[in-house]
């Protein structure tokens, strides 16, 4: 199967218009809001240093616009109440433009705080790139014209993920375990409309919620998956609680397909190679091992922080941010959006289009599966010897999901 891969480059109208504007040279600060302590601050990390890894490889020349970017690193702690104590500190310093990813529930708390904090500051306003948080109702019934939503939705990738697991004829059995919140909630949800859909037959033979961060020891859920008959595990969990039910697979002796949207989040690689050859499937917007100027970058980063690049969001949102800097000829927040609404650059997967309607980026998704690498995927995820290789990529058409959105614009 052939996938072609390619280099970032703006439409050849922005390029030319881009020839000079007033903001080239000029820095722009981004405040990065996400766990840096706590249960996920192993990802928070990650994801804040490759925000500035992309911010520093994609900025000054090497952008339309001609703008730097400074990312700014704060400790919401992954709470909604931290993270507006953060906004607040980030606009003190005068910071326009803030992103986050890791929970809904932050995210939500973000988005209505922002929107807050523009209708009672005009010449003030505030741009928040989302480049994580799924759960839809942020681009649907909450959405707002200030967020702008970088991955893919949980509607979006169920709808693809289901789309593909429909043609899985073992695929019989299913068990979900999901984390007790918007996001894990989605998931399960998503997954029981999409699969009766598309394969009645499908079972749901057990399912659970469980606390977000909280479990230490996930043998008792792994016992309920094992007593259910299951034949395949669904799972929307991320970061340790997801590292911590592999563990338990492991310990457990559980060899079931799993499909997941974030087995590649830093830790949980290094407890599936623990456990050895196993089928574990991936739904996202990316792969491991992306060629072109996204591949030279991945290994950069890799070489610099022994550590993996997998949020590919951040070169998506640095690109999308100058592209529309170049289209506005501003840095304006106000100027800003509105040129976003409706633009379309190249991303490292084909053309990535920001949709108006509702502020949420359409774009292609992969499946991927955990395998050894080889000669044609080589790269090494968490220097484990094993990686996750696409075997079937999705044009955006398949997974976009409509929209509920009413988006009231200024003025």
């Amino acid at each position: 199967m052939k996938f072609k891969i390619k280099a970032v480059a703006v439409t050849a109208m922005m390029v030319v218009a881009g020839a000079s504007f007033a903001q080239k040279g000029e820095t722009v600060k981004i405040a990065f809001m996400d766990p840096l302590s706590g249960p996920f601050a192993n990802v928070g990390q990650n994801q804040l240093k490759s925000w500035q890894f992309a911010a520093d490889r994609l900025g000054g020349a090497k952008n339309p616009a001609g703008v730097k970017f400074e990312i700014v690193g704060f400790d919401n702690k992954g709470s909604p109440q931290e993270s507006l104590n953060t906004l607040k500190a980030a606009i003190d310093q005068g910071i326009r433009y803030v992103t986050q990813g890791n929970g809904s529930g932050a995210a939500a708390a973000i988005l209505d705080a922002v929107a807050k904090h523009n209708a009672r500051n005009p010449g003030k306003e505030v741009v928040y790139l989302n480049y994580a948080a799924v759960d839809p109702a942020l681009t649907n019934e909450k959405c707002d014209y200030w967020h702008f939503r970088l991955d893919a939705d949980t509607t979006m990738k169920m709808e693809a993920l289901t789309s593909f697991m429909k043609d899985q004829p073992k695929v019989k059995k299913v068990f979900l375990l999901n984390q007790n919140y918007s996001h894990g909630q989605q998931v399960a949800r998503y997954f029981k409309e999409g699969i009766a859909r598309k394969r009645p037959d499908v079972q749901i033979v057990g399912e659970d919620l469980h606390p977000i961060g909280q479990v230490k020891d996930f043998a008792p859920y792994v016992a309920k998956i094992k007593q259910s008959g299951a034949d395949t595990i669904v799972t929307g969990n991320w970061g340790a609680d997801l590292t911590l039910l592999v563990k338990a697979i492991n310990d457990a002796g559980l060899k079931v397909p799993m499909y997941t949207y974030y087995a590649g989040v830093t830790g949980t690689p290094t407890a599936l190679a623990a456990g050895g050859d196993s089928e574990v499937y991936v739904i996202a917007y990316g792969h491991a091992n992306p060629s072109g100027e996204l591949g030279q970058l991945a290994a950069d980063f890799k070489k610099k922080f022994n550590d993996d690049y997998y949020t590919f969001a951040t070169y998506n949102g640095i690109n999308l941010l100058s592209g529309a800097m170049a289209k506005a000829k501003s840095t304006d927040p106000v100027a800003v959006a509105k040129a976003m609404e409706g633009l379309t650059v190249k991303s490292f997967a084909g053309d990535v289009t920001m949709r108006a309607a509702d502020h949420q980026l359409q774009q292609s998704m992969f499946v991927t599966k955990w395998q050894k690498a080889d000669k044609k995927y080589p790269y090494s995820v968490e220097n484990t010897g094993y990686g996750f290789v696409p075997i079937k990529q999705m044009e955006p058409y398949v997974a976009s999901t409509p929209t509920s959105c009413q988006m009231k614009r200024p003025g």
